[in-house]
């Protein structure tokens, strides 16, 4: 029988002269892109029973475009027969050209059509419309030279724990979902139904063949408020289903996300994905290292870093590399954090830092978070230690706040960068979790800071927040809450941020969303856009914001 494609081709890594595709196939085979009479092939690996390849192309030439298909064990199987999509293309950076980075998070996969399409507030089952399907069915009409370069999603790119229609009904077809974890992912093999529902929509599926993709997860990748705290930790562990999800987890999030976030040369220097590619079945590796990511967070990066020329984009792992010790509370262990240290320097025209939790939160909710901190630590004694625990399970504090020292360390970063040798001319964090966005302007007053600093948070693309939610996140953002925030964490012995920073004036937004940084030379733009969930047809996207940064 021909070999058939489950899911992709995905286009994930493209640089100046190579990229790779990434596809799931149905059974073993040699998987084959063809551009412009080139060939560039990949035997398939095998992981619980599923069947997948990322093939390298190099030797291309900057800022050229290249029209391609797959073909498995000889037979075309992409573009699809009768496809009415343009053609997927290779698009390598040019560094002369504007660079567009669209970016957001938290996207729950659901139909296109009532009642998933309407708003929360009007039925329960409503997310809105889906901002990242609006944008591919706007560049169908396009030309390209109007589309983005690159596509960076910031978390929550599937729901473990708010499964979609399709993996609820697979869920059912194969355990009593009456027994935990119920109607939430379970295993490696429940995951891979959660990928295929995300990106097999055939939209969807030609954006993600046609535009460079890079990926890091969040909390619902794996379950809401992961790795809050060692006591969630311990908590959790003693569930009897947890076992087999956080391994599930760890191992479809490198199948499906990690892998197409390393360039063709880190790949070769990546000894795990040697293994698994010279094993007959790489199952039993994959569990192996799945359960060690779990267990030790030494060893194991997931943070990862793209040039666009003299743009560089680094994204930062602010979960599962986290150190929850208490009295040693960190985002990431010290070998991570040095790495990205290093990364951070250099000339640059602009430094991108992508970490899925926004550094700079709301000021009421950013001193509420460093208050909770302090007394689960026992600022106010154990009694008040194990309350603040319960309060910071039930309100998610969680963000780089709850983790004072690693906040601290993050924004004497951004000050010694934008004063540095080099500057760049702008320095923006690019961040999801929060169910709304804003833009914000980082300062670091009396000094010699020469790069602007802002951080754009891009939440969500598809998961509309009710309205006491939105009141909520609301109240963060006033002077009333700000006042309550300060004063609990002063009477908790946390002083002030030393950063200052200024929500733009048009924000906060709850719609759902998408946003673009158009970057050229050392100058820079963002635009960010709403879907409506009261469009007739097919969904648009409207202007939020526009502004210039740099």
């Amino acid at each position: 029988m021909t070999p058939a494609l489950v899911l992709g081709p995905l286009l994930r890594y493209t640089g100046q002269n190579d990229a790779t595709v990434w596809l799931e196939t149905d059974r073993r085979c040699e998987a084959v892109v063809v551009e412009g009479g080139e060939t560039h092939s990949a035997r398939t690996f095998c992981v619980g029973g599923h069947h997948y390849a990322l093939i390298y192309l190099t030797n291309l030439e900057p800022g050229r475009t290249y029209e391609y298909e797959v073909r498995l064990d000889g037979e075309p199987v992409w573009p699809e027969p009768g496809s009415e999509f343009p053609p997927s293309v290779i698009r390598t950076i040019d560094p002369e050209r504007t660079f567009r980075l669209a970016f957001g998070s938290c996207r729950v996969s659901a139909p296109h059509e009532p009642p998933y399409t309407l708003e929360p507030d009007e039925d329960k089952r409503g997310h809105g419309r889906d901002a990242l399907y609006a944008l591919a069915l706007r560049m169908i009409r396009e030309p390209q030279e109007s589309w983005p370069d690159a596509l960076l999603l910031l978390g929550d790119q599937v729901y473990a724990d708010e499964v979609s229609p399709g993996t609820r009904e697979f869920i059912h077809s194969r355990r009593d979902p009456s027994k935990p974890p119920g109607e939430e992912v379970a295993d490696f093999e429940e995951y891979t139904r959660l990928y295929w529902d995300s990106w097999k929509d055939p939209t969807v599926r030609w954006l993600l063949s046609t535009v460079p993709s890079a990926m890091i997860f969040d909390d619902h990748d794996v379950h809401d408020d992961w790795n809050t705290s060692e006591i969630w930790v311990h908590q959790m562990r003693k569930k009897p289903w947890w076992e087999e999800r956080i391994i599930g987890a760890f191992m479809s999030y490198w199948i499906y996300q990690h892998l197409g976030n390393l360039s063709p040369e880190e790949l070769k220097k990546d000894e795990l994905f040697a293994k698994v590619q010279q094993s007959e079945d790489a199952t039993s590796t994959m569990r192996e290292f799945a359960r060690r990511a779990d267990r030790e967070t030494s060893g194991t990066r997931w943070s990862f870093h793209r040039d666009f020329g003299k743009t560089r984009l680094i994204v930062v792992d602010s979960r599962a590399g986290r150190v929850l010790e208490n009295g040693r509370r960190s985002m990431l262990d010290d070998e991570e954090w040095a790495w990205i240290e290093d990364q951070a320097q250099g000339d640059f025209d602009h430094l991108l830092i992508g970490t899925s939790l926004p550094l700079f939160l709301a000021p009421g909710l950013h001193h509420l978070e460093a208050w909770n901190e302090a007394v689960c630590e026992g600022a106010w004694g154990g009694v008040a230690a194990r309350l603040g625990e319960s309060v910071r399970q039930a309100l998610d504090l969680e963000h780089w706040a709850a983790f004072h020292d690693s906040f601290e360390a993050f924004a004497s970063l951004l000050e010694s960068v934008a004063a540095g040798e080099h500057p760049p001319a702008s320095i923006v964090i690019l961040s999801g979790d929060v169910h709304h966005g804003y833009l914000i302007k980082v300062d670091f007053g009396e000094g010699n800071q020469v790069s602007s600093v802002y951080q754009a948070v891009g939440s969500p693309l598809r998961n509309q927040l009710g309205r006491g939610e939105r009141s909520a996140m609301r109240a963060g953002w006033s002077k009333p809450g700000e006042l309550i925030g300060r004063s609990l964490a002063r009477l908790a012995g946390v002083r002030d941020p030393r950063p200052g920073w200024r929500l733009e004036r048009d924000g906060p937004w709850f719609d759902n969303h998408i946003s673009t940084l158009e970057l050229r030379g050392r100058r820079a733009r963002i635009r960010v856009e709403k879907t409506r969930a009261q469009d007739p047809g097919d969904p648009n996207l409207h202007p939020l914001l526009e502004r210039r940064l740099a």
